[in-house]
Formats: C-alpha cells, sequence, structure tokens
C-alpha cells in the first residue's frame, strides 16, 4: 500500500473550497451577463410579427407633431350642451316687369332689383331671366248648370287660351261643378287638347265648388317640378264646396312655384243683373250682386298674391289679347333668388316687396327709343308661407 502523499492531499481539498465558492457565485454572474441574440438571423428593422419564415420586419413610422389642441367652447352655466344646424333655404321670387300697356322690359341686372321681406331689405343671390320658355300650367274652367251666358264666356276664353300655346307647352284641364272633372291629363298633343275641350257642351250640376277645385289643383301641382300656373276661368261663386274660402287661400299662401291667372266670366250679364235688380235706397244691391262682388275680389287677391294677374273681360275680342298677355308674362319674366335673414322655418307668412332701382339707389327711370320716360308696373308674389319643405 503505498503511502498517502500530502501535497496531493492539500491539493484537492482546495479545489474542493474553490468548487464551492464557484457554485455560490455562478448564478449571479449568470444574471449579470447580457441575454446574446440567436446567431442564425438579425432581428427585423423594426420589429413586427412573427410570419412563417421569422419575424415580419415594419417600416418605421414617422414621428408626426403632436395635433393642435383646439379651445374648448364650453356653453354657459344652465345651457344644455347640444349642436344645432340651421339650413337657410333659397326664396326664389318670379318677378314680371312690364310696361303700361304689357310689353315686358327686358335687360334688367341683379343690381336693378331690390327685395325686402316684412320690411327688411334682403341680399339677393342671383337674378335670372326667362325667354319664350316653355310653361307648364292647369286649364282649370267652371262649367256648370247655370247662365248659358257665363258657359259661353268659359269656352270661349277657353279655345283663346289652347290657340295661344307653342308646341312645347305641358297642359292639362279641369273642369268642375260640383266635383272636379279631369278632361286630360298633361299632355303636348294639341288635338288632345281641343278634344277635351269639346266634352264640355252639356253642363251637368247647378253647384259650383270653387274652393274644393282650386284646392284640389294645387294640391295635384305640388307633386310636379318647376315653375307652375293655374288659369282659372269663371265666376269665383262658390255655392257647395266642403272647404271655406279661408281654407283655400291658405292653400293658395303655402303652394310652392305656383302662380294664378284668373279670368272672369259673365261681365256683361252681372252688371246687366246689377243694372236691372230691385235696388232699395236704404237696402243698397241685392244679395245676388253682392256675391258676385265678393266672387270677383276673391279671384283678384288670389291671383295678386301668387303673382299672377286678374282679368274681367266685357267683350268677347278682348280674350286673344288677355291669353297673349297670360302668355308673356309666363314666357319672359325674372326669377330673384335670396337667403331670408329670418331663418325661422315657423310657418309665418312673409310679406314680400319688390322694387327696381337704378346705379344710383333711386328708382329706377326707364326710357323709351324717343328717350322719354316709360311707366311700368311690376307684378310678384305679395308673400309666402316660411314653412319647412323636407326634400
Amino acid at each position: 500500500m503505498f503511502p498517502r502523499n500530502p501535497i496531493r492531499k492539500n491539493t484537492l481539498g482546495r479545489f474542493a473550497v474553490f468548487a464551492v465558492v464557484l457554485a455560490l457565485a455562478l448564478p449571479g454572474w449568470a444574471q449579470q451577463q447580457p441575454a446574446q441574440a440567436p446567431q442564425t438571423q438579425a432581428p427585423p428593422e423594426a420589429g413586427g410579427p412573427q410570419g412563417d419564415i421569422g419575424p415580419l420586419a415594419l417600416p418605421k413610422k414617422k414621428e408626426q407633431p403632436p395635433p393642435e389642441k383646439k379651445p374648448e367652447v364650453k356653453n354657459p352655466p344652465g345651457m344644455p350642451e347640444y349642436s344645432l344646424r340651421v339650413d337657410v333655404p333659397l326664396v326664389q321670387v318670379p318677378v314680371l316687369v312690364t310696361t303700361k300697356d304689357g310689353q315686358f322690359i327686358p335687360g334688367l341686372k341683379k343690381g336693378n332689383f331690390r327685395v325686402y321681406e316684412d320690411g327688411v331689405p334682403q341680399r339677393i343671390t342671383d337674378v335670372t331671366q326667362s325667354k319664350d320658355a316653355p310653361i307648364t300650367a292647369v286649364l282649370l274652367v267652371e262649367f256648370a248648370s247655370t247662365w248659358y251666358r257665363f258657359n259661353y264666356d268659359a269656352l270661349n276664353a277657353s279655345y283663346s287660351f289652347a290657340q295661344a300655346l307653342k308646341a312645347n307647352d305641358w297642359i292639362a284641364i279641369v273642369a268642375y261643378d260640383m266635383s272636379t272633372h279631369m278632361l286630360t291629363d298633361f299632355t303636348q298633343d294639341k288635338r288632345a287638347i281641343y278634344q277635351a275641350l269639346s266634352l264640355m257642351r252639356i253642363p251637368g250640376s247647378h253647384e259650383i265648388n270653387s274652393w274644393d277645385a282650386l284646392y284640389d289643383t294645387i294640391d295635384r301641382l305640388e307633386g310636379v317640378e318647376g315653375r307652375k300656373y293655374i288659369i282659372w276661368i269663371g265666376t269665383g261663386v262658390d255655392t257647395f264646396s266642403k272647404l271655406r274660402y279661408d281654407q283655400a287661400l291658405q292653400k293658395v299662401k303655402d303652394s310652392k312655384d305656383i302662380t294664378i291667372f284668373s279670368v272672369g266670366t259673365g261681365r256683361v250679364l252681372r252688371e246687366y243683373i246689377g243694372d236691372r235688380a230691385a235696388v232699395s235706397r236704404s237696402l243698397g244691391p241685392t244679395v245676388m250682386n253682392m256675391e258676385f262682388l265678393q266672387a270677383e275680389n276673391a279671384m283678384n287677391s288670389i291671383a295678386k298674391m301668387t303673382g299672377g294677374r286678374f282679368y274681367f273681360p266685357r267683350f268677347e275680342a278682348e280674350m286673344p289679347e288677355i291669353f297673349a298677355d297670360i302668355g308673356q308674362a309666363v314666357r319672359n319674366q325674372y326669377t330673384v333668388a335670396y337667403k331670408p335673414t329670418n331663418s325661422k322655418q315657423d310657418g309665418t307668412f312673409r310679406k314680400l316687396k319688390v322694387e327696381l332701382v337704378g346705379e344710383n339707389g333711386q328708382p329706377l327711370v326707364i326710357h323709351n327709343q324717343k328717350g322719354k320716360d316709360v311707366k311700368y308696373q311690376i307684378v310678384a308674389r305679395e308673400g309666402y308661407n316660411a314653412k319647412h319643405e323636407v326634400e
């Protein structure tokens, strides 16, 4: 047996002590060393989601300056938090400017017009002029079993209107007595128009529903786009309508883009009745004559309210001239557009007034070819209802 070597014994003891110290120090040393990335693939520049072949690099986003903070606008104390958006409608007013004898005056500019709504001047945005434009109109004719002279005048006026039409006009014909009768829907065929007029030969009921017929005609026209016209021929007397005059008048005020021209019938007969009627010095005219006068005033008021005219011819020969005048009025006119300063759509009636001014702001003076002053007249709608229209 070999004897033990003291030097080897001491060496093993030292190695044992060193191993214990190394074991105790190794975990701390490992935590202090940085983790090294694998050498198989370099990391993407900006990092990103993992794909089948490793990380997918995404381009770096450019740094944007922070958005500018807008100052908060708070409502006053007690005011609820909500937003309000107001759409101010565009009001379009058809305006006819003619000489005293009915001749249309062309060439007026935007600066020549002034519009007042309830007395407040408005800022005009545009003025356009139509020339020989086609028309869309309903011929509304009273044809009841009353006096022959009334029906004769109504037929004569209707044929005069048909003769004044042009090829591209759209016309519908409605007759009424106790009820309304559509004789022809809108057509450009003159033969269809004359055929419809030929149906008015034998009158039906002696009752006259003027207000119902006018209301119903306006109601139907509201579904037609663009500017429309009603040529109303009759006495204006109403005997059996379900609606009252004030209801029909309100419908006229609410109407949009509709102008009414009214032609009274039976003037000779009405004057004859007025002259021959039994008149008392204390009682005044008879009830019948007063009824005719009220009807005449109603037809006049309704026409003027819409920017139209009322005609009351005495002689048959006046009819062609009347409808030539109506034709010129509807084919040659100005349309003045503005956004009202009063933006409330509360259903109230707004009164309108249109004036003509010169460059100096004074009333416009028009001269004829000989240099003489020409008297002119302005025909425009008297007002409109500020009622919100839902498109």
